[in-house]
């Protein structure tokens, strides 16, 4: 076996790839039925097979063209990899207290771009995402409190890695009491002429988001989503949310009306740049290759 530096290097290139490789097929004993049980073409495992024996510098398998029979070295390998493989695929999966994802959000959950999304990644490996409601500006992250969050308007800030999910069109919030309510739609500028309620914690639009021209004449500021609902349900300002909002309705004396001219609304994913949650870690990429796609 192996025993100079060279050959610790190229034991070291040896991955559990290679090792499912060589128990896959000490099992079958046939190129074909092993490549099947692996889900692999025939030539891949081939050559995982030969790079395996390279690597150790001893032949595994006696192979004819009508028969494949193991070695004494690979007699003796496969009775340790027995037991070996099984416990590094153990050490390997993902512990059980961090078998749960916690999505923040802050004000209406996207389920139309997310939920097929959630459901594939919870079957694919084996896990809960668990939806948390978080009034603050990053839904939970800066606290720790979530791994992942789905966040609204200009792009997360330092020590944030995020990708952009959609760019969601904007309504008006208005008092069902208001006349406005009964409008088929409002202008964006027209609602420089009314009151605006803005969520200052974690909320999205700001004052800058109008023309010099028409931006509102008052603001009235309050610090989060169910105290911005109640103040426009009193008639104490009208506001602006994400589209979603006209088919989830959620206040009972709001109305939600469509606007024209309104700029669109970033929607990002996003979880910490260092130290992320690993299952964070791989929402994220898949969720940026889908959009890589869809934007292509």
């Amino acid at each position: 076996m192996p025993g100079t530096a060279a050959d610790t290097a190229a034991v070291a290139d040896i991955g559990i790839r290679h090792l499912r490789s060589f128990l896959a097929l000490a099992e079958h004993l046939s190129f074909t039925q092993a490549a099947v049980s692996l889900r692999t073409s025939q030539p891949s495992l081939t050559r995982c097979i030969h790079r395996l024996e390279e690597s150790l510098g001893v032949r595994l398998f006696h192979r004819t063209t009508r028969s494949v029979r193991l070695s004494e070295a690979g007699l003796r390998l496969r009775e340790e990899l027995r037991v070996l493989v099984p416990r590094l695929e153990s050490a390997l999966s993902l512990p059980a207290d961090i078998s749960t994802l916690r999505m923040g959000f802050a004000w209406l959950f996207p389920d139309h771009l997310l939920d097929g999304a959630v459901n594939r990644f919870e079957q694919t490996f084996g896990v809960t995402v668990e939806l948390v409601r978080r009034d603050t500006r990053n839904a939970g992250l800066d606290d720790g409190d979530v791994q992942l969050a789905v966040l609204r308007g200009r792009r997360p800030g330092r020590g944030l890695r995020s990708v952009l999910l959609a760019e969601e069109r904007q309504v008006a919030a208005v008092a069902r009491t208001s006349p406005l309510a009964r409008r088929r739609a409002l202008a964006w500028t027209d609602l420089g002429g009314h009151p605006v309620v803005l969520n200052t914690v974690s909320g999205a639009t700001q004052p800058g988001d109008w023309p010099p021209d028409a931006r509102p004449a008052r603001i009235r500021p309050c610090g989060g989503f169910a105290e911005w609902l109640e103040l426009i349900a009193a008639g104490q300002g009208v506001g602006v949310a994400p589209e979603l909002a006209l088919h989830r309705r959620p206040h009972p004396g709001v109305q939600f009306v469509p606007l024209t001219g309104a700029p669109a609304l970033p929607l990002w994913l996003a979880c910490p740049s260092a130290g992320a949650h690993p299952l964070a870690t791989r929402f994220l990429d898949r969720m940026s290759r889908t959009t890589t796609r869809s934007a292509a």
